[in-house]
């Protein structure tokens, strides 16, 4: 069903979530109504109501027989947060307790472990392409504190990232996007991109926007660049045509200093070989 995810999201079991979105249509009621409605085994069904009243989403009510109410939509969200809240607080403390005893058993081991690394070795890792390298785009737009430049053929993930992106902008981190410009995109990639960048600009105008005139050898993200290389983060991919996506590698760097020569390369793109998008017209595309 449609509202599927919302129960999924507060972390209930197929059983848990059928029993409170009927309970929510009945009202108070026992447990014999509520398995006769719902399809639940009379044998499961009063374990499910006790997690459901152990999280605070349901009220037992003293009675012969016991009956059964639902908190309101909001009290249930409120809970659920406040669960989460604690289930991380114990988790944190669990954490401090043993950082002590952990880091004394395996920090020796990693150290010496460590000490053949080579510096290229320590300049980048590798995640695949898709969601880690999502995932590592949404990390670097949620740490970004002052910039974030965007080297993309036509921002296809932008769905992935678009929530990570917009907290960048309204916390006034500057973003610009180069995008690749339209007449090196397939035929299929003209229209994504057309959409993205309308979507990006009306939604965020503080974001700056253009089009590389050459082909990108890299796309990427890196945020915070530094010429003195104190900061810098990156995530970045080298352009791959005959290696299905799939089999993609995306590199993640926090080497200042390597970010600050992909900076240096934005920037002279930036300003020497690029077209601002008002310059288009997606018409001559066949759009």
């Amino acid at each position: 069903m449609e509202d599927e995810r919302y129960f999924d999201r507060l972390g209930l079991k197929e059983y848990e979530t059928d029993a409170l979105r009927e309970l929510f249509s009945l009202g108070r009621t026992t447990a014999p109504n509520l398995a006769e409605a719902t399809g639940i085994p009379k044998a499961r069904v009063y374990g499910v109501l006790g997690s459901l009243a152990e999280r605070g989403f349901i009220e037992e009510i003293p009675s012969r027989p016991k009956k059964y109410q639902p908190k309101s939509p909001s009290q249930v969200l409120d809970r659920a947060q406040e669960n989460r809240r604690q289930e991380y607080e114990g988790f944190v403390g669990e954490v401090e307790r043993m950082r002590d005893e952990f880091v004394s058993t395996y920090g020796e081991l990693y150290k010496s472990a460590s000490d053949d690394i080579t510096p290229t070795e320590e300049l980048f890792h590798v995640v695949d392409v898709g969601e880690p390298s999502e995932r590592e785009t949404r990390r670097l737009y949620h740490d970004a504190e002052d910039e974030a430049k965007i080297l993309t053929k036509s921002f296809e993930y932008l769905d992935s990232v678009e929530s990570a992106l917009t907290d960048a902008v309204e916390r006034g981190v500057r973003v610009s996007v180069l995008f690749l410009h339209p007449r090196h995109l397939e035929d299929e990639n003209v229209g994504v991109q057309e959409e993205r960048i309308k979507r990006v600009t009306e939604e965020h105008p503080e974001v700056r926007a253009r089009f590389s005139d050459e082909l990108l050898p890299w796309r990427g993200t890196l945020i915070d660049p530094s010429m003195e290389y104190e900061s810098g983060d990156a995530v970045l991919l080298v352009e791959e045509k005959d290696v299905p996506l799939h089999m993609r590698q995306a590199a993640v760097t926090d080497n200042a200093s390597f970010v600050a020569g992909l900076s240096r390369y934005f920037d002279l793109i930036w300003e020497h070989e690029s077209t601002g998008t008002d310059a288009v017209d997606y018409r001559q595309f066949g759009l």
